[in-house]
């Protein structure tokens, strides 16, 4: 029998840098397990040319990403999604839809690179160290039994997950608080 594909959605508020890092980390070292998906609460349309750039130096495919909104995977149209995960701490604190299917959640905050000013190289080094930190994340992820842990030991172990290094405050609202 073959083995059950779980979709993941990976939740910021613009959905230009960190969440579309985290999909195509996952979309590729998740492949035949996992299915990758991104969106923003506020999608501004457009994928930072970092993200992109840094995926590419990671040895990760760059095409067919775009900036979207939340919706297309919150009504009954869209997939249903096993996971969600908010990588950055306002989409974590922002009132989220009703997601079909009560799918696992995790806030897996780190630092916006996108916020970073000054030369390319300072900004695409925050990008770097932001594609780190998430494919730490994913890795340890792809890591759990996923299929054996029951909903307390999943929850508790995604949690775990999101306070690995590079984790931002945890002063935010997040997912898990919002939806117990």
């Amino acid at each position: 029998m073959a083995e059950r594909v779980y979709n993941v959605l990976f939740l910021c508020t613009g959905n230009t840098a960190r969440s579309i890092l985290a999909e195509g980390i996952l979309r590729n070292d998740g492949a035949g397990r996992f299915r990758a998906f991104s969106a923003g609460s506020q999608p501004k349309g457009t994928v930072n040319p970092f993200a992109l750039k840094v995926l590419e130096s990671f040895g990760y495919p760059t095409d067919g990403f775009r900036s979207k909104s939340w919706d297309e995977f919150a009504g009954p149209d869209g997939p249903k999604m096993d996971f969600i995960f908010t990588v950055c701490d306002s989409a974590a604190g922002e009132a989220c839809p009703v997601w079909p299917g009560h799918p696992a959640t995790a806030h897996w905050g780190i630092e916006d690179p996108a916020a970073v000013e000054g030369p390319d190289v300072a900004k695409e080094r925050a990008f770097v160290q932001a594609a780190k930190y998430l494919k730490n994340r994913i890795s340890a992820f792809l890591a759990l039994p996923v299929v054996s842990l029951d909903e307390v030991a999943l929850t508790h172990r995604l949690r775990e997950i999101g306070r690995l290094e590079g984790a931002t405050s945890d002063a935010a609202l997040s997912v898990e608080r919002r939806s117990a």
